[in-house]
């Protein structure tokens, strides 16, 4: 695909690792794992928001390019923010699987400005999706657009080289995979109990609300 080619255009990286899986849109699903394994962080560490002692916690297996994880962080995402992690109640983290180089990519361009600018670019990559992801020159469209999160040029060319970022971000993606059996996106983890498909506020309080005591 022409989007696949251009998303690697600076960055000299390999197309062979990781699967394109086909993200679903069916109803939210629950089926348990193993919560300490799922705790535990990949190379780069987990971004978390929320307090460490919250009683919820979400963990979001996503990729940049999917339009309903898109839509969740458009629809969902700013309400269960405000209600629920901004009062300390549920603390969450967006845990990286992408679907193809493109999505790769934008990846590795909210994780090498550090911590501090993860959601504010995920968020704008997510709020903006059309206007980079399905365009002829994506990479270009993504350059312009992280303008904004301070990246020049130059320093947007080396974190697409950055063989280190590369890696770790497949490895949280194929992590997500052998062990959690993650094969579609969005796909949430409360508590441990896995649920599949674009979630609503609505869908999401009935899972949280009791485990907080609401």
């Amino acid at each position: 695909m022409t989007t696949r080619r251009d998303a690697l255009k600076f960055s000299g990286l390999a197309l062979g690792a990781g699967l394109a899986l086909p993200y679903l849109s069916r109803g939210a699903q629950a089926q348990g794992t193993d919560v300490a394994a799922l705790m535990q962080p990949g190379p780069l560490g987990d971004v978390w928001l929320g307090p460490p002692d919250a009683k919820c916690t979400i963990i979001e297996y996503a990729s940049m390019t999917c339009s309903h994880c898109a839509a969740f962080h458009r629809n969902t995402w700013p309400t269960l923010k405000e209600r629920y992690i901004d009062t300390g109640k549920v603390r969450f983290t967006l845990r990286e699987f992408p679907l193809d180089p493109l999505a790769t990519a934008a990846f590795m361009l909210a994780r090498c400005e550090g911590d501090s600018k993860y959601y504010p670019i995920t968020d704008l990559l997510f709020d903006q999706q059309p206007a980079w992801a399905f365009t002829p020159k994506p990479v270009d469209a993504l350059e312009q657009m992280l303008r904004q999160a301070g990246y020049t040029k130059q320093t947007f060319e080396a974190c697409l080289k950055d063989q280190k970022v590369y890696g770790a971000v497949n490895a949280v993606k194929q992590r997500g995979l052998d062990v959690f059996k993650v094969d579609s996106t969005p796909t949430f983890f409360i508590n441990g109990e896995r649920y599949t498909g674009e979630m609503t506020v609505e869908g999401m309080e009935k899972v949280i609300k009791p485990i907080i005591g609401a």
